[in-house]
């Protein structure tokens, strides 16, 4: 969807709301104060608003301590008058204040349910911005789903998958990348991928979006507004100060870019491929790292014939760790198929780990191996430590020319080492997450590598003396795909995809 230059400049006046006036961002006109456009107030276009009232189980659905029920609507508190009551058995929860914890008994007519806590959570002041309830009962399956039950009889509907949190984002409470950290909050692997999904939440990535959607509108309204008023708005000399916003807006996005990757990993963990010969101790490692006999070890080479995954945490990092069938040439059928799984796993692996016995010579094997590691992120484990070692450091770094660490997985001697080795080789030893932003959203990577590539078109206009008019073009387009990445201008089939990942509830 793209404005015309009325339409944009209407929008211009309109906003200052007359008792605001307009300048460049050049200051030619002192008279006029410039007013940025931000249509914060339009977010998820297109997208259809249900008001009905909704309610979920929001917590596991299994034997517990306690479990919640969750209401979102504008029936919520007079669903709650016909099934609460209190130990007098007069107490209507609409009239009571917000942000109160009320004691008392579910009912279906004269059937006591269960005894709860209920909490009342008024509009706007709620997760949803609607008037939410959410009521404490004990745990058990039969006992919680016939509360539900009693809700959705006396006006509620079951709720879509993350129908809370899709409200709160339809209401204008967060922003999609602040909707999107929920689902990460809840699924976070590690430390690292929950600190950052906390900062998201709290406006980071929407902060920093908007302020480069900022500039660009504001450059984007000043040349429509003087290609409407050429007599008193001059381009002349524009172009120079819209490359310097442009470099600048660049510079901010490839930060944002570089940190996709990053990113990704603190999301969904690192893929980290075990190779080596067989017996190499490759099963012994796997073992070690998520602590428990996974894979099966014996002395017999080719135990393993299959890739073997594991989601492991190694400190605070998160590892999708797979275990292959060792590298060798054979003429058993199951065990190639093994071989050359493991050379197609090391193909799309984030790291792998080469382990050699370092009590054995190196052979032809091993050379093969060498050459599938030779443009991957990749670390060396001299394995078997504890024996007699024929082979050195020295002589792998000279072979490969990747760092080398010397463990015993039998003895569980240097493991620890290789925390350290792979936090400094994926985030250059440290992260820090009260100033750096990580893009962990391949939606919200495609929208930055989109308006990165809308914005050199710009430049490139510039360089060539185009007419403003193609300025205007690829700059809204690069305005409207970061709009994309907090929520605005979305289609409902894209927000619909994205709400219907998380759990019930939520």
């Amino acid at each position: 969807m793209y404005l015309s230059a009325c339409e944009i400049c209407f929008t211009f006046f309109i906003v200052a709301g007359g008792s605001c006036r307009i300048v460049n961002s050049r200051n030619l006109f002192p008279e006029y104060v410039y007013y940025p456009l931000t249509f914060a107030k339009a977010p998820a276009m297109g997208v259809k608003m249900k008001t009905d009232t909704i309610a979920a189980i929001a917590t596991a659905v299994s034997n517990a301590g306690i479990s919640i029920i969750r209401i979102s609507g504008a029936d919520a508190l007079p669903i709650m008058d016909k099934i609460f009551r209190n130990k007098s058995g007069n107490k209507k929860l609409s009239l009571m204040p917000s942000h109160t914890i009320h004691y008392g008994f579910i009912t279906d007519n004269d059937t006591v349910i269960d005894e709860v806590m209920v909490l009342i959570m008024k509009g706007p002041k709620s997760y949803t911005k609607e008037d939410v309830i959410e009521i404490d009962c004990h745990g058990g399956i039969v006992v919680t789903k016939r509360i539900l039950e009693t809700v959705l009889k006396y006006g509620a509907r079951t709720a879509d998958p993350g129908e809370f949190t899709k409200r709160a984002f339809l209401n204008g409470r967060i922003d999609l990348s602040q909707a999107e950290a929920v689902s990460d909050i809840i699924n976070a692997k590690n430390e690292f991928a929950l600190k950052n999904s906390m900062n998201q939440l709290r406006g980071n990535v929407l902060n920093k979006i908007k302020e480069i959607r900022n500039s660009i509108i504001h450059d984007l309204a000043f040349i429509e507004a003087a290609l409407d008023d050429p007599e008193h708005i001059s381009l002349n000399d524009f172009s120079n100060e819209l490359d310097t916003h442009i470099d600048h807006s660049l510079y901010e996005l490839n930060i944002l870019l570089k940190s996709a990757e990053n990113g990704r990993l603190l999301k969904e963990g690192i893929k980290t491929v075990i190779l080596g010969k067989p017996n190499a101790g490759k099963s012994s490692l796997l073992n070690l790292l998520v602590g428990a006999d996974r894979a099966i070890v014996t002395e017999i080479a080719g135990t393993t014939r299959d890739t073997l995954e594991e989601n492991i945490q190694l400190g605070n990092l998160s590892l999708q760790v797979i275990d292959t069938a060792g590298i060798r040439t054979t003429e058993d059928v199951i065990e190639r198929i093994g071989v050359d799984k493991a050379k197609k796993s090391a193909e799309d692996a984030d790291l792998i780990i080469y382990v050699v016995d370092a009590s054995t010579e190196l052979d032809e094997n091993d050379y093969e191996i060498m050459d599938l590691i030779k443009d991957k992120k990749s670390v060396i484990l001299l394995n078997k430590s504890d024996l007699d070692m024929i082979i050195e450091p020295e002589q792998m770094i000279d072979l490969t020319g990747k760092d080398v660490l010397v463990i015993s997985a039998k003895e569980d001697l240097g493991v620890d080492s290789l925390e350290s080795w792979i936090t400094d080789q994926f985030f250059q030893g440290k992260l820090n997450f009260n100033d750096e932003i990580y893009i962990t959203n391949i939606r919200q990577k495609e929208a930055i590598e989109g308006s990165i590539q809308s914005l050199e078109m710009v430049k490139r206009s510039i360089e060539d003396e185009m007419p403003e008019d193609f300025y205007s073009i690829d700059l809204m387009h690069a305005y409207e795909l970061l709009g994309g990445i907090i929520g605005e201008a979305v289609d409902e089939d894209l927000v619909n995809t994205i709400f219907r990942e998380f759990c019930m509830g939520k």
